[in-house]
């Protein structure tokens, strides 16, 4: 008889609180805030239940942060409004996190707002 003992996730709300919080350390140590919840994500996916998601949102939004910091970058010597987009990003990189963390410890999906499908 074959044991199904591999297939079963344990609930970890907080490790998945964490995960989305990790999204800060680019804010202070300038990087990490797409490589911290990326290595956690990749080793917690198939262990932890809702990780995946939270996971794949976590990863979509940082890289979509990460396209539109480029792109305003780019825009500035053109527009010269550019630092508007920058400091909205800013803003939306640092309150996003902090809302979803809240929803994870919940149990609940996040949701991150302006956030490409890279990962499915």
């Amino acid at each position: 008889m074959e044991s199904n003992y591999h297939t079963l996730k344990r609930t970890d709300n907080q490790l998945i609180m964490i995960t989305h919080l990790a999204q800060l350390l680019t804010y202070i140590t300038g990087f990490g805030g797409l490589i911290v919840p990326l290595i956690i994500w990749a080793t917690q996916k198939d262990s932890v239940d809702g990780m995946n998601a939270h996971g794949k949102a976590i990863i979509n939004f940082q890289l979509s942060i990460i396209v539109y910091v480029i792109i305003s970058i780019f825009i500035i010597p053109l527009f010269l409004i550019g630092f508007i987009p920058l400091l909205l990003i800013g803003i939306l990189a640092f309150v996003m996190p902090i809302i979803n963390a809240i929803k994870a410890s919940n149990g609940e999906l996040p949701s991150y707002p302006l956030s490409l499908n890279f990962v499915s």
